[in-house]
């Protein structure tokens, strides 16, 4: 459910956004996740190879997620963040425990990396700070998904958040690179908003 009289700069709504999701518990992280990670697997649909970002708390949890979609025989790739050029390269991602706390904190298969192509990924898996119901999403501000999703246009966008941070509406740029599908806790919402 969208809240009301929410700022409209990008500043402001970050912190909003990043106010509401720390009220979550890591039990309530979990639990909803979890159901973030089933939603997630009714959309895809057969769709492969997937890229999926490997989160850091609090964001929606990918373990499961990733580990599910290679028992499953799917190709997993993941980002890893290059900070000098920010931009994203890929690493197919065979084993889930070779994962190590890297750039930003976010997790990446330091020591382990497989190149892979953007050209041959299907679908983008996506954190989100917050989102509206037309398919704007908010990250976190330096543009990485965004830069990697204008060269990549072919690929299908979904952005995983928890339904609290959903908000009436995002300000969107040309340069914002909007989702076409949503996957929360509570809802799948295709936007088709590009």
């Amino acid at each position: 459910m969208p809240h009301d009289s929410l700022p409209t700069d990008k500043k402001l709504l970050r912190d909003h956004a990043r106010s509401l999701r720390s009220s979550l518990s890591p039990a309530e992280i979990y639990e909803k996740s979890g159901r973030i990670c089933r939603n997630v697997l009714d959309v895809l649909d057969g769709t492969n190879p997937l890229m999926v970002y490997a989160s850091k708390p609090p964001e929606v949890n990918t373990q499961a997620l990733i580990e599910r979609l290679i028992a499953q025989g799917k190709t997993v790739v993941v980002p890893i963040i290059e900070k000098d050029t920010k931009t994203l390269r890929l690493s197919y991602l065979d084993d889930p425990s070779v994962l190590q706390e890297s750039t930003f904190r976010v997790p990446e298969p330091v020591g382990h990396e497989l190149p892979a192509l953007a050209s041959d990924v299907k679908a983008v898996i996506i954190p989100m700070l917050a989102f509206d119901k037309k398919g704007n999403r908010l990250g976190y501000g330096a543009g990485y998904y965004d830069r990697f999703l204008s060269s990549h246009p072919h690929l299908t966008r979904i952005g995983l958040a928890f339904a609290c941070q959903e908000v009436e509406e995002i300000p969107a740029d040309a340069t914002d690179a909007g989702m076409d599908i949503i996957v929360t806790d509570t809802s799948i919402i295709h936007c088709r908003c590009r």
